[in-house]
C-alpha cells in the first residue's frame, strides 16, 4: 500500500522523532500500538530515503552494504536491481567496486538516490519512506528514480512524503495536509472528483510544466 503526505507524517514514522508524538495520538503498525514495541526492533522495518542523498567515500558494494553489514554481494545487487541502478554499475570499468565519494563524480544526482534507495531497500524493509525522492532531478534522473521506486514498493508499505503530485497518482491513500491538519483523503481519481485542494495543486503542476516546456522549445 502506498501513502502520500507532508514531512508531518514522515517525521512522525521516523524512529527519532516517534516517541516525541506518542502522547498525542496512537498510531498503529499491523494492528499493534507503536508504543508497544520495541525501538530497535521497529527500525529494523523500516527503510528511509532522504531529499539529501548521503554518499560515504567508499565502492558502491560498501555504499548499499551500509544498509545491511553483513549482506552478501548477491543481496547487494539484488538490492541495486530493485534500485533499477544494477545496469549502469555494471557497465562501470570497476563495477560494484567502483570508488565513489560525497561529490560522487561521475554520477548523476539521481544515480546517487538510487545507490540511497538500494541501501534501503537492502535490509527487504516492511515500511519504506521517501521524503521528496523525485525532487530537484532532471527529467531522465525523474523517471529512472520513479521505477526504482515502483519496484521498490512491491511487498511493502510506502510512505511518500512529496509535493509532486505525479509521484502519488497511483497511491492507495494520498492525504492532504493544510497546517498540520488533514484537508483531504482519497484516491487520485476521487481527490479529483472532489475538486479540492489536490485538483488544484495538480492543475497548477500541469501548468507549470507546459509552461517549462514550451520555455524549453
Amino acid at each position: 500500500m502506498n501513502i502520500s503526505w507532508c514531512k508531518t507524517g514522515y517525521l512522525i514514522l521516523c524512529p527519532n522523532y516517534v516517541f516525541s508524538f506518542i502522547d498525542t495520538f496512537q498510531i498503529f503498525i499491523e494492528d499493534q500500538n507503536i508504543r508497544n514495541l520495541n525501538l530497535k526492533a521497529y527500525r529494523a522495518q523500516i527503510g528511509c530515503v532522504q531529499q539529501e542523498t548521503t554518499i560515504f567515500e567508499g565502492t558502491i558494494t560498501e555504499n548499499i552494504r551500509l544498509g545491511k553489514l553483513n549482506a552478501t554481494q548477491e543481496e547487494i545487487e539484488e538490492a541495486a536491481k530493485d534500485a533499477n541502478i544494477h545496469e549502469f554499475i555494471s557497465r562501470l570499468p570497476e563495477g560494484y567496486n567502483t570508488l565513489i565519494t560525497g561529490d560522487s563524480v561521475g554520477m548523476s544526482r539521481g544515480q546517487r538516490r538510487q545507490i540511497a534507495i538500494a541501501r534501503a531497500l537492502i535490509r527487504k524493509p516492511k515500511l519504506l519512506l521517501l521524503d521528496e525522492a523525485t525532487s530537484a532531478l532532471d527529467t531522465r534522473s525523474e523517471l529512472a528514480v520513479r521505477e526504482a521506486i515502483d519496484r521498490g514498493s512491491k511487498g511493502r508499505t510506502v510512505v511518500f512524503a512529496t509535493h509532486r503530485l505525479a509521484d502519488v497518482r497511483n497511491a492507495d491513500l494520498i492525504i492532504m495536509l493544510e497546517r498540520g491538519r488533514i484537508k483531504e483523503s482519497g484516491t487520485h481519481q476521487q481527490l479529483l472528483e472532489l475538486d479540492g485542494l489536490y485538483a488544484a495543486m495538480l492543475r497548477s503542476q500541469v501548468m507549470d510544466l507546459q509552461q517549462e516546456l514550451h520555455l524549453s522549445q
